[in-house]
């Protein structure tokens, strides 16, 4: 302790301690973003003299943050072409029949697609689709959504690619001396707590999960909260024909409510799971834009009350979604009788609004101050909507016409991007980027959506964050910090010691960032290891999975916030359900440790 005290009394060493402690109250109060108080702390240390800019800064021109960016246009590249479209289907089977077997499905499928796609992105996918299983089996989504996030975080551990913390552990790492990670050099402990926890996951699910109800009582904000509502009709190539709404894949594969069925002058309302399709039937649909346009361009269905627009969708014609705002002279027409596609040039998709279910015809409702408008016409059309007080543009032009002829080729442009480097044929970071390029090129994915798809937090945090490692390296400090602890963690079993490491990285992730707690544990974990006579990478894979384990409440990562809501949880739910499971992690992930590294 009393080396600890003199190297933190040195300036470089306690202005760096002062930065961190103040990092860590702006983490957990969460007063400002992440990221920001990343880019406080890099230039605190710069600032102050700590740090010279380029050792503050190296982090953004780091291998592993280019390698993130490209990884976040190669799942959007996979998500936007359809590739990814196969497992939305197998998650949204009726085959699965019980909250149990869907949480074991959830983990045997997203565990390995994890392991190379980012989770956020796939959560953000498989909500719906999850919810609308939960719906149409009158199952509370309380019992399956906490499990998609969990099943999530552990696949992230399988590979190198699972999770851009891994990435950044990675750099940290070699920065430090003790090498970088290969793409597969944790797979064995990551399969272990992938295996372990999906099992605690199923059998704890039936006692731990609350039952927040089906949501039927309020099927009407559901079913218009998520999505538009929508006309269509059946063509006569249309596949759906013949077939049950319940025999056909129009609602397993797709995020799609059927609300109403039009036959010539006949009207059915639900049920409507087991009434064959006709050609010429018009349904009136509750989905989102994505599928609404994958739906159409599959030619399952073509648009009413204008089925031509089916043969519009040209590279000329934009989506874009229009508001009626406060005082437009539009409400209280209705669309056909306002003649909207002769005045705009430009046709109606959809229409959502607020919390009611339109129950007439597209064409015959009665337009709404408020009412949200999906609009389909030429760029130039759209842009002349941009100067009408009547309707306002939410959003900017773009090209929203999903690539689905090119899901195959977005799918070989991923496999070939993490098969070379796995291979030792090219390094990592030029394979994502090529694989990039070759989406771009290829057209499975467009010049905007790629910039779009680069999440500017992460890579803000990321960047920042490389300068803490750095200072606690340079200033002494963590070593000091290291030999404080090896004074409390000589006598123990090497077993014990790791475990009590790997507990302390995971609540410290339930409060703060899992980069932030990498950035900073990392340093001090890698001396420590040092002192105790083992292997630095055994305490730096300890902090990596520590902070990978997020079990214990719904801020300690994103994934468990997107469900939080969704499902209806209360904050102990989550803490109940994730305790457990993070006990097993803490006995087990130890134990694998000691065993890849013969300890």
């Amino acid at each position: 302790m009393t080396e600890l005290l003199q190297a933190s009394l040195q300036p470089g060493a306690l202005i760096t301690l002062m930065v961190l402690v103040l990092s860590i109250v702006l983490f957990v109060w969460g007063v400002i973003a992440p990221e920001v108080t990343g880019l406080l702390a890099a230039g605190l240390l710069m600032a102050t003299g700590v740090l010279k800019p380029g050792e503050a800064l190296e982090g953004f021109g780091s291998p592993a943050l280019i390698t993130v960016m490209a990884l976040f246009a190669l799942s959007a590249g996979l998500f936007r072409s359809g590739a990814l479209d196969r497992l939305r289907g197998l998650i949204g089977s009726d085959a699965v029949r019980s909250p149990k077997r869907m949480i074991l499905l959830l983990s045997a499928v997203m565990g390995p697609v994890s392991a190379f796609v980012p989770n956020t992105p796939i959560v953000a996918s498989l909500l719906p689709v999850v919810e609308g299983w939960c719906h149409r089996r009158r199952i509370s989504p309380s019992k399956v959504l906490l499990p998609l996030s969990f099943a999530t975080l552990l696949g992230g551990t399988l590979t190198l690619l699972g999770s851009s913390v891994n990435l950044l552990a990675s750099e940290v790492s070699e920065k430090l001396g003790y090498g970088a990670f290969g793409l597969f050099s944790f797979t064995k402990i990551g399969i272990g707590v992938w295996l372990v926890g999906s099992l605690v996951m199923a059998l704890l699910s039936d006692r731990l999960l609350p039952d927040r109800g089906s949501n039927d009582d309020d099927l009407a904000s559901d079913i218009t909260s998520s999505g538009y509502l929508t006309e269509v009709m059946i063509p006569a190539s249309s596949e759906l024909i013949g077939q049950s709404l319940h025999g056909s894949r129009l609602q397993r594969r797709f995020d799609v409510d059927v609300l109403e069925l039009h036959r010539g002058p006949e009207r059915f309302t639900p049920p409507l799971a087991d009434r064959p399709l006709q050609q010429g039937d018009r349904l009136l649909l509750r989905c989102t834009r994505a599928d609404l346009l994958r739906l159409q361009q599959e030619q399952m269905v073509v648009l009413a009350p204008t089925p031509e627009t089916a043969d519009t969708l040209s590279g000329s014609q934009r989506m874009v979604e229009v508001l009626l705002p406060s005082g437009s002279s539009l409400a209280g027409g209705c669309l056909r009788d306002l003649r909207f596609r002769q005045r705009y040039n430009a046709t109606v998709l959809a229409l959502r609004r607020g919390n009611s279910v339109l129950r007439e015809r597209l064409g015959k409702a009665v337009l709404r101050e408020g009412d949200v408008l999906l609009l389909q016409g030429p760029k130039d059309a759209i842009r002349g909507l941009q100067a009408n007080n009547d309707l306002v543009v939410l959003e900017q032009l773009e090209d929203d016409l999903p690539t689905v002829s090119r899901k195959r080729l977005a799918l070989v442009i991923a496999v070939l991007a993490i098969l070379l480097p796995s291979l030792g044929l090219i390094p990592l970071v030029a394979s994502v980027l090529l694989g990039t390029v070759a989406m771009v090129a290829t057209g499975c994915l467009r010049s905007g959506e790629l910039q779009r798809s680069i999440r500017l937090d992460v890579i803000l945090l990321l960047g920042s964050l490389g300068s803490f490692s750095v200072a606690l390296e340079k200033t002494g400090l963590a070593e000091a910090l290291a030999k404080g602890l090896l004074s409390g963690l000589n006598d123990w079993p090497i077993y014990w010691a790791i475990t009590a490491v790997f507990l302390f990285t995971t609540l410290l992730t339930e409060v703060m960032s899992n980069a932030a707690t990498v950035a900073m544990l990392i340093p001090i974990a890698g001396k420590l290891a040092i002192g105790l006579n083992i292997a630095p990478m055994a305490l730096i894979f300890t902090v990596l999975f520590g902070a990978s384990q997020s079990f214990l409440s719904p801020v300690g990562y994103q994934t468990n916030l997107m469900v939080f809501g969704p499902g209806r949880y209360r904050f102990l739910d989550v803490a109940r359900y994730g305790f457990p499971l993070t006990v097993v992690m803490t006995l087990l992930v130890p134990l694998l440790i000691c065993r890849q590294f013969g300890i």
